[in-house]
Order: structure tokens, then sequence, then C-alpha cells
């Protein structure tokens, strides 16, 4: 299993391309103390249409829950077929990116040999294993948005068929909340209709919880672990709070998107989140459809989003502290009271399929601006 000339061929076109579109990237603008690495290849004219620190390394996190399913996946032809109790552990790791599935994968597997072998059969260049004193940790995997690019084309064009079905069948059925209480729903999620198929990644932050159905009234989750380590390690930043949005967006999976994002010490999940959702939101992704709407800020801690405009409808999420939301509409609904502010309209938000207070909504009047009456 090895790239075809053909694609060979197509790398290296597309690194020609990727430098005549570095004066795009170059007007790409970063939130005070945020760096990004981003690649964006456009499938169906092999070229990148964004390269921006492409080929800087970082800490994969999540993201390296690729590179082990490709691992354990690799020599199971003709068929692939794949048991019971492993399928369930693939299906949870992909989706809703499950940490102890990635760990029994990692210890079963090899740990860093994992990295190491996949790295030789995608002929990765940025990509290297955890540290020599953090071999467990595979979220210290180093990994670059080309590289990660390469990972998806590898996925697309190279892959058996029931590799690539299945692999992408988890990815865009990706689920709003990680199995560890994190809202993975930012980036591509956010900012894009689907058709998308997202592997995102987070690592060294707390966070006040995401749930659905009756668990979305559970107390705030614990944080990830490890959450932040002492110091970088072989120009890898380990230290500093990190979210990374990668996948593909489009009919037929047009686009491949990478966006590596370091975040300041200390950085809230929920700004982290806007953060990252403001460079999406500026990139240019052929085949995408945006949700119209308007972009605003919101405040409080565990806001509810509701199936309908009152609290005594159902809890379908909860919203990051401080996130950036988009509002696709508003009207009158149930009269709510957080002193000092009374407030009776709501804003509809389609990314989460349901409704907040516009209390919560960052805005000084009752009313959104600029949002239409639904």
């Amino acid at each position: 299993m090895v790239l075809t000339v053909l694609a060979l061929a197509a790398l290296c076109t597309t690194s020609a391309v990727g430098a005549a579109s570095s004066a795009r990237s170059a007007a790409i603008g970063l939130p005070a103390g945020v760096s990004a690495g981003i690649a964006v290849f456009d499938r169906q004219t092999g070229t990148f249409t964004e390269r921006l620190n492409a080929r800087a390394r970082f800490r994969s996190a999540s993201v390296v829950k690729l590179l082990i399913a490709l691992d354990y996946l690799w020599d199971r032809g003709p068929s692939y077929p794949i048991p019971d109790a492993d399928r369930a552990l693939l299906d949870v790791m992909l989706r809703s990116s499950d940490d102890g599935a990635a760990g029994t994968f990692w210890d079963r597997d090899g740990g860093g040999a994992i990295v190491e072998r996949m790295v030789a059969r995608l002929k990765l260049a940025d990509t290297a294993p955890p540290p020599a004193d953090r071999p467990g940790y595979w979220g210290y995997t180093a990994l670059s948005a080309e590289d990660t690019v390469r990972i998806y084309r590898y996925l697309l064009d190279e892959a058996p068929a029931p590799v690539r079905d299945y692999v992408m069948g988890n990815l865009r059925a990706s689920t709003r909340c990680g199995t560890d209480g994190y809202d993975q729903s930012f980036g591509i999620a956010a900012v894009f209709d689907r058709p998308w198929a997202v592997k995102q990644g987070w690592s060294g932050f707390d966070s006040n919880g995401c749930a659905t159905g009756p668990a979305a009234t559970r107390p705030p989750a614990p944080a990830r672990t490890p959450a932040r380590a002492p110091a970088p390690a072989d120009g890898v930043d380990l230290r500093r709070p990190a979210l990374h949005t990668t996948g593909t967006v489009g009919a037929a999976d047009r686009t491949i998107v990478a966006v590596f994002t370091l975040h300041a010490e200390g950085t809230p999940y929920g700004k982290a989140y806007s953060d990252l959702g403001a460079v999406v939101r500026q990139l240019n992704v052929p085949g995408a459809t945006r949700t119209p709407g308007s972009w605003f800020g919101t405040w409080g801690s565990g806001v509810r989003v509701r199936a309908r405009a009152g609290t005594d409808s159902a809890v379908l999420t909860t919203l990051p502290a401080g996130v950036d939301v988009l509002a696709g509409c508003q009207k009158r609904g149930q009269v709510v009271t957080v002193p000092p502010y009374t407030n009776d309209w709501w804003a509809y938000l389609p990314k989460y399929g349901g409704w907040i207070t516009n209390i919560y909504v960052s805005s000084p009047g009752d009313k959104l601006p600029d949002v239409p009456d639904c």
C-alpha cells in the first residue's frame, strides 16, 4: 500500500501552488495570543487555497486518533473485518474522541511505533511519536497541518474502500459532545453546513461541560488529562492550550481543512473555541456552505440550549462558557429574569438546533440587532 505516481505528482504540484497562495494566507487575521498552522486543500482542482505555517509542528491532541485507526486497519484486507469489541472502541474513538479507547489501541499496538509505521506508510514529513520521556502520551505526537492534509488525501484517494468508508463514516457521525465532557463541535462543525466530516483535538483546558438530553443537567466535566506538560519537547509546545479542527467540507469531501491552534496559558475553553471559529470563518473553503445568521458573544456558565423558547422545554445541550454563537432568527417566548435583566426574546441557534434566552447574548438591547424575527 504505497502512494501512486499520480498521487506523488499531485503532491509536488500542490507544493508549488501552496507557495503561490502564501499572499492570501498572510492576510488571515489571528486573534491576539493565538498561533496557528493552516492548510486548506481543494481536491477538485488539486490546489491549496490556504497555507499558513502549514509545516509547523503542533502536539496532535486527539487528531492522532486518525493514525491509530489507520494503523489498526492496515493489514486486515481484503475484507477488513473488525471484531465487535474493537469496532465499538474504534467507533467511539473516532466519533466522540474517547481517550480510553485510544489508550487501549496505543498500548496494544506498540505506542509510538504506531506513529513511526504510519509516517513511513504515508510519507509524512513533520510527524513524530511523543517524546521518549512521555511514551504513553499519544496526544503529544507531533503533527502539522500539511501532514494532516496528506492523511486525509490518503484516506479519500488511496485507502481501500472499506477503510475509507469506515473511517470517514465515523467522522461524518461526529457527536456534539466528546466522552470527556467537552463540546467538540467547533471550527469546521461550527462554521459550515453539512456535509462535513471532522476529527477534532483539544488539550490543556478546563471545561464547563457539554451534555445532551437528560444528562445536560449534570455537573461540569473534569479537565482532560494530561492537561499540561512542564516544557516544550523537540520544538513542539506541550504547554499552551491546543485546539485543532480537521476534516473535509462539501459534497464528495471536496475540500480538506486542517487548522491547528495554540492559545495563551489560562485561556478559557469558550474563548479558544470562539477564536478558532473566527479563524475558520476567514478561510477560502471551496464547496462549503455557511449557515446564514449573525455571530454574537455570550456570557454566563452552563447556559442551556432548549428545544423551545422557554425554560419549561427540554435541554438539548449546554454552551461552553463565553462562546460565540450564530443567531439565525429570534422571537418572543417565555419571560426570563436573571437579575438585573428581564427579557422575553429568545434567539434560535441553527448550529445547536435550539434556543437560548437573549439575556445571555452579549448585546445591549432586548432584541438582537440585524437578526430577523422567526
